[in-house]
């Protein structure tokens, strides 16, 4: 039975730690009604009603390699799909169901091409699962929080069996574990409710489903939502891990004010999963997107604060990612061309947060995010000369100079970097100093 191990945990943690950017994708049959895809939740839909949908679906679009090369194009070194969402429609072949794209127009087992795209990218592979699900008839109906029907005392639990829904989640978690090759994130979603009725932890039969998981994919890292939601953090963060402990925290539509730390004051991982618009599957009429100068600078405060950034895309009906989600993709890829050694492998750098901008470390080095120009000389506070090997820009690997003058002479204790006499930075969204500091 899988117990804890903090020298395993570190261990299968690293690559993880390394990478900081991954893409969310959720996709499935919501595209297609176009309102996010919590619709059938929100609108009370029948199963009947959203049948229609599953006749309809036919992504004649669908190529996971445009996918997976935006994903890399971007900076981003991991993806993680949802094989299924809480409407219960599977994007794998699982023979547990009919309710699966094998089954519709599409006739495809779209989980297998992700899967084989996002490897051939040299990407990680992950999988999101939801274990709700509002299309099983032995899952809980009226008085759920969240089902459809939840309101209607037409759909009542006597005949449903919760444990024959068990077995259900369970095997399909073992069709992905077994399927598909190595898997590198599996990704649950969602823990809910309180008391007797809470939908949480042994609730899913949790300990045995993680012990299959972690003895058919011993390296997979698994969120925390089998125990939690958003809203918490977990066992790891009690200090005294379950069985089924999240290997990270996942704080949703949020940065952490100040990282992420256990009761104990110990730093957790934990990874911001991020919408660009303000819908996590398909909305046809959201156009509100985040703009990627903000984004760039979101990706470098999880960094800064010690955490990753799951940055969420919705493919239309067709399976194509918004065009703006493109270009926004685009945008971070050539920052990231030239400034990735500032997010990769950092975290931290234990230093005051600067007036202008945010510092991430890697080793004896740091990275000064310069969002916006000083009046003279940018002031690395926090830095003493005698610490500093010598100052570069990342992009460039040209010297920025330690100011030397009587203007500066006046702050013995602060090292100043001269950039030069355009008050213009070279790149208007995030300049980034590397600054070496002696061994």
């Amino acid at each position: 039975m899988y117990q804890f191990n903090r020298a395993e945990y570190e261990k299968r943690m690293e690559w993880y730690t390394q990478a900081r950017f991954g893409m969310f994708i959720h996709w499935g049959l919501y595209a297609i009604p176009a309102r996010g895809e919590w619709v059938r939740s929100q609108e009370r839909i029948p199963k009947e009603d959203y049948m229609r949908y599953f006749e309809e679906f036919n992504p004649v679009d669908y190529d996971p390699k445009k996918w997976a090369r935006a994903a890399k194009n971007a900076g981003m070194k991991y993806m993680v799909l949802t094989a299924k969402h809480h409407d219960g429609f599977c994007l794998f072949d699982s023979k547990y169901t009919d309710f699966k794209s094998t089954n519709t127009k599409c006739g495809r087992d779209l989980v297998g091409e992700y899967v084989e795209a996002a490897r051939a990218e040299g990407l990680k592979v992950g999988f999101y699962y939801s274990l709700l699900d509002w299309y099983h008839d032995d899952y809980p109906h009226y008085g759920d929080m969240n089902h459809p029907m939840r309101d209607n005392p037409a759909y009542g639990n006597e005949n449903r069996n919760f444990d024959r829904y068990l077995e259900y989640l369970h095997n399909q978690v073992r069709e992905l574990c077994t399927n598909y090759g190595k898997i590198d994130i599996l990704w649950f979603d969602f823990s809910y409710g309180e008391g007797e009725n809470a939908m949480r932890g042994e609730t899913w039969r949790a300990t045995e489903l993680v012990d299959m998981v972690r003895t058919l994919q011993p390296g997979v890292i698994i969120d925390n939502r089998l125990e939690v939601s958003g809203e918490g953090f977990g066992s790891l963060w009690e200090g005294n891990p379950t069985p089924y402990h999240g290997d990270f925290a996942s704080p949703e539509q949020i940065i952490p004010p100040d990282g992420l730390q256990d009761k104990n004051g110990n730093d957790l991982i934990w990874e911001a999963c991020v919408t660009m618009n303000n819908n996590w599957g398909y909305c046809e009429t959201d156009k509100f997107f985040k703009p990627s100068s903000m984004l760039i600078k979101k990706l470098v405060e999880c960094v800064s604060k010690g955490g990753n950034l799951l940055l969420n895309v919705g493919p239309d009906a067709k399976g194509n990612i918004p065009p703006e989600s493109l270009s926004i993709l685009a945008d971070i890829g050539g920052w990231m061309e030239k400034n990735s050694d500032s997010i990769y492998g950092c975290g931290k750098a234990n230093l005051k947060k600067p007036d202008v901008g945010r510092i991430t470390r890697k080793g004896n080095k740091l990275y000064w995010h310069i969002f916006e120009n000083t009046v003279g000389c940018m002031p690395l506070m926090g830095l003493r000369r005698e610490e500093v090997d010598c100052i570069r820009w990342l992009a460039t690997g040209a010297e920025a100079p330690i100011a030397k003058s009587w203007i500066y002479d006046n702050y013995p204790d602060i090292v100043f970097a001269d950039l030069g006499a355009n008050p213009v930075l070279p790149d208007p969204v995030d300049t980034v100093l590397e600054i070496t500091l002696k061994e």
